[in-house]
C-alpha cells in the first residue's frame, strides 16, 4: 500500500470551488484541476466563462479541464474552440455522446489534428475507449475520462476494464487515462496499480488521504469512541 507521496498515478481535483480550487493549488499532491457542468451548477456558478477564466488566471500551470455545453456538434466545435483559447494549460471536455447517443468522435479527431487539448468524458465501455483512442491517436496531448465509479455502481467490477483500457492507451504517447467518479480511497489505490494516469479525487477523498495505511486497530478504537460521544452529545437515556 502506497502512500499519497509515492503514487505513480496523478491525483486531479474535481470541483467547481473557485476558492476551494486556488486552496488546493499550493497542494504538491494536486496536479491538475476537473470540472464539469454539473459541478459548477451545484458551486452556484452563473457566468462560467468568468469563472473559469478567473480560475485560469490563479492556475496558469497545472492541467483544467472545462467543458462544452451544447448538445449539437457545430456548437460544441465553436465552445471547445472558444474554451481552449482560454489557456495552455486547458483542456476541452468533450462528451462521448450527445444526449441522442450520437458519437462525437469526428469532432474529437478534427479539434485534436487542430492542436485543442481535449479531454473525452462520460466514457464506460471498452468498445468507447478503443473508437476515442483512434480518434485520438497521433494528435495533441489528450485524456480519455473513463466513469469507473459509475460502472462500480452497475455492480460491475472496474478494475479489469480499466487494466485493459491502460493497454489500449500505453502505444500513444499523447493519450492519458483518468480514472473518474472515484468512490472511495480504495480506487485511488487500484488506478495506481493497474497503471492508471490520472484518478480524479474530490475533497472528501482529499481529506482522506491521511488515512491510507491507517492501522486497523487504531481506526477501531476510534469509531468506538465517536459512537460513544455522539451518544454522550446527543444526551440519550435509557
Amino acid at each position: 500500500m502506497k502512500r499519497p507521496a509515492d503514487l505513480n498515478v496523478k491525483l486531479f481535483a474535481d470541483g467547481a470551488e473557485r476558492d476551494g480550487m486556488i486552496a488546493l493549488y499550493s497542494n504538491p499532491l494536486v496536479r491538475g484541476f476537473t470540472t464539469n457542468p454539473t459541478l459548477m451548477r451545484k458551486a452556484g456558478v452563473t457566468d462560467y466563462q468568468a469563472f473559469a477564466q478567473s480560475v485560469v488566471e490563479a492556475i496558469p500551470d497545472r492541467p483544467i479541464s472545462f467543458e462544452v455545453f451544447s448538445d449539437d456538434f457545430a456548437e460544441m466545435k465553436r465552445q471547445a474552440l472558444a474554451i481552449a483559447g482560454w489557456g495552455q494549460n486547458v483542456y476541452v471536455k468533450i462528451p462521448v455522446t450527445n444526449t441522442r447517443g450520437e458519437y462525437s468522435l469526428a469532432l474529437v479527431r478534427e479539434l485534436s489534428l487542430h492542436g485543442v487539448k481535449v479531454n473525452v468524458t462520460a466514457v464506460t465501455a471498452l468498445d468507447q475507449v478503443r473508437e476515442v483512442v483512434a480518434a485520438l491517436a497521433n494528435a495533441a496531448p489528450s485524456y480519455i475520462s473513463i466513469f469507473a465509479g459509475r460502472i462500480a455502481d452497475s455492480g460491475r467490477d472496474p478494475v479489469p476494464l480499466m487494466g485493459t483500457a491502460v493497454d489500449l492507451v500505453r502505444p500513444h504517447a499523447n493519450i492519458e487515462l483518468i480514472w473518474a467518479s472515484p468512490r472511495e480511497l480504495l480506487n485511488v489505490q487500484q488506478a495506481d496499480t493497474v497503471g492508471c494516469h490520472i484518478i480524479t479525487v474530490t475533497n472528501d477523498l482529499l481529506n482522506k488521504l491521511g488515512l491510507i495505511g491507517k492501522d486497523l486497530h487504531e481506526f477501531s478504537l476510534d469509531t468506538v469512541k465517536m459512537f460513544y460521544e455522539d451518544a454522550r452529545k446527543a444526551g440519550f437515556t435509557l
